[in-house]
Formats: structure tokens, C-alpha cells, sequence
């Protein structure tokens, strides 16, 4: 594994986190994004990492926070991996796991003892990953929506 510089997030970050975010949730807007920015970082309940590049920007990036329920889970509140994402180029080196370490040490710190995560049912590589990781798969869930 490369060695990669994991950070919290600053205000400086804003615009390639926020690029970083649109990666992940494309259907969301950049203006969207702004407004829950500032909430996140606003929010002790919640913490962003940030992997940095070393000729500058960022190159991924992890939210998690707490929840007082997730599916499988025993404990409440738990720590949650809200959000993840790397760079396709910078996929494969070891950069995910370490902001998924830097998650837990930090769910560890606010005296959580578990950590939860979801993804889609079709993202066969998230689920390989998780479970690379150590997550275990707590249940499948179908939703379901009616136009009245």
C-alpha cells in the first residue's frame, strides 16, 4: 500500500470534497451539496475524512456519524458509514480500508461499539469490499412506491 495522508475535513476542502460527493451521488445538485456541507461540518455528531493527494486536491473521501439504529446492530447509537468514495485511480492501494479505519477509530473515540454501512443491492464491489472490511451482511431490504 501506497502511503496516503488521511485528514479531517476543512473548510478549505470544500470544492473537492463537494466533487468528490458528486461522484458518489450524481442525481444530487452542487447546491444541495453546499447546504448539507455546512451542516455536516457544523454537526458533532458527524465526521468527514479526507484522503489527500500528494501533488494536492483530494483523491477520497468518508462521512460517517451516528445513528440510533441500524439494521443488525445490538448497541445504540451506532457509527455509520454514511458515505465513501475513492478516486478511480487511486482505487486498489489500500486508501479506502484506511478511511474506513480512520471511521472506526473515530466511532471508537465518541465510545461506539459498533459500526454500520449500506449500499445497493447491484453494487457487487461495495458488498465485496464491506465484507473484505469485516461487515457482515445484516438483511436485504426492497422498497417499494406508489404515485397517489
Amino acid at each position: 500500500m501506497k502511503e496516503v495522508l488521511l485528514r479531517r475535513v476543512m473548510n478549505a476542502d470544500k470544492p473537492e470534497w463537494l466533487r468528490l460527493r458528486q461522484a458518489l451521488w450524481p442525481e444530487h445538485s452542487a447546491e444541495e451539496f453546499a447546504l448539507q456541507s455546512v451542516e455536516i461540518l457544523g454537526d458533532p455528531t458527524q465526521a468527514v475524512f479526507v484522503l489527500e493527494r500528494p501533488g494536492g486536491g483530494l483523491g477520497g473521501f468518508l462521512e460517517a456519524g451516528m445513528r440510533k439504529y441500524a439494521e443488525g446492530c445490538e448497541t445504540s447509537p451506532v457509527g455509520y458509514l454514511e458515505g465513501w468514495y475513492v478516486d478511480e485511480d487511486l482505487r486498489g492501494q489500500g486508501s479506502g480500508a484506511a478511511l474506513v479505519q480512520a471511521a472506526e477509530d473515530w466511532a471508537r473515540a465518541q465510545k461506539l461499539s459498533e459500526m454500520a454501512s449500506d449500499t445497493w443491492l447491484e453494487n457487487t464491489t461495495s458488498i465485496a469490499i464491506h465484507r473484505k472490511l469485516g461487515y457482515r451482511e445484516a438483511e436485504r431490504l426492497v422498497h417499494f412506491a406508489k404515485r397517489l
